[in-house]
């Protein structure tokens, strides 16, 4: 194997490793394949000095990302910050810290997963003489991450076809009589027992703890109308844009980006919507250290910069004070307002930490089956 090549096969084996998708096996075997001593030393997984990571989901939030906070921070501090959106999922968060090879500084990720990880030692605890507590929504600022912004499962629809009498519940979503057409899930669960339950019946006042096997079951009844289980949030977007489902399940964020590229072809509601918080977590060995990581998180509190990232994005605030800084023009999209939330039912990350792991087994079987 010529040099360049040997070259080019290693930066993809790192990178593999680096971002979870090659397990350290995988990657050890790789390097001895290549003939490379399979040591990473203190040095290769870390990112360049006067660099920060920041890991989100990817397609459209990578752009509001840099526009509404990590931008504005690095021309403040002097360094450069990179967004990596390929997905802090927890696997990929646990195989960076097992492999030795954290290239994440601070990750947009679930606080159900970040507690658990949390409580294993793979994530700093949040450092709240840095990060303030007042500057988040009362019960949102965890011990493992901290709420950066919020956002909604939702339903989203075809407006052409049933813009005269929209669906208003989830038991809408799976009569598919009234609503015909395919329908989309989210391939990680999220969401979806939740969505379940309350289409059979369930009083959002007494969802938790989630009856399991009751979602599963009903999850099956809906699942032969199911054009995808989508993975990401670009792809969510694209199965309705391309009328490929009538209903999904979606982020409000991609749905409202949906109702926009489609001129209101497709339309969203709040009505029995799913309010999660995602959290800042900072895995422990990341990078640029702990302080900095603290740091960009404290930075990312102050109210106008919600309302920033709100504004590309459609994200609803965390800290409370943002709420009275947005404008009429985006009240729809603050899916953390009190009049947005009274819509809703707040997912409990107590619950997702606890049996987060075994409903997903559950779920991926089902979907698979």
């Amino acid at each position: 194997m010529n040099n360049d090549l040997k070259t080019e096969c290693l930066e993809l084996l790192k990178d593999g490793h680096l971002a979870g998708r090659i397990d350290r096996r995988t990657f050890l075997t790789g390097l001895v394949l290549l003939g490379v001593a399979p040591h990473l030393g203190p040095r290769t997984a870390r990112a360049a000095d006067g660099q920060l990571v920041v890991t989100n989901w990817g397609g459209d939030a990578v752009g509001a990302f840099e526009a509404a906070l990590t931008g504005s921070y690095a021309e403040q501090q002097g360094i450069a910050v990179k967004i990596d959106g390929s997905g802090p999922t927890k696997g990929a968060m646990k195989a960076q810290f097992e492999g030795g090879a954290v290239s994440w500084d601070v990750c947009d990720a679930d606080p159900g997963a970040t507690k658990s990880l949390g409580e294993a030692g793979m994530i700093e605890p949040i450092d709240y003489k840095v990060v303030d507590r007042e500057k988040v929504q009362a019960g949102f600022a965890y011990e493992y991450s901290v709420a950066n912004y919020f956002l909604s499962y939702v339903i989203a629809y075809d407006a052409k076809q049933f813009g005269d009498n929209p669906p208003k519940s989830w038991a809408d979503f799976w009569n598919v009589e009234k609503y015909p057409g395919k329908r989309s899930l989210y391939k990680w669960m999220s969401g979806c027992m939740e969505a379940a339950l309350l289409a059979d019946g369930v009083p959002m006042d007494q969802l938790y703890p989630l009856d399991e096997e009751r979602a599963i079951r009903k999850l099956n009844e809906i699942k032969p109308h199911i054009v995808s289980f989508w993975d990401s949030g670009a792809e969510s977007q694209q199965l309705m844009r391309d009328g490929e489902a009538s209903m999904a399940l979606m982020w409000h964020t991609r749905a409202n980006l949906v109702e926009k590229d489609t001129g209101g072809a497709v339309s969203w509601t709040y009505a029995q919507g799913v309010l999660a918080p995602s959290g800042w977590a900072v895995i422990k060995g990341n990078p640029a250290g702990s302080a900095r990581a603290m740091d960009f998180i404290r930075y990312c509190q102050d109210p106008a910069r919600q309302v920033d990232l709100l504004r590309t994005l459609g994200c609803g605030p965390t800290n409370p004070l943002a709420h009275d800084l947005v404008p009429a023009d985006l009240k729809r999209l603050d899916c953390s307002s009190a009049e947005n939330m009274s819509q809703q039912v707040l997912m409990d990350m107590d619950w997702y930490s606890a049996r987060g792991d075994q409903a997903l087994e559950k779920y991926l079987a089902m979907t698979a089956s």
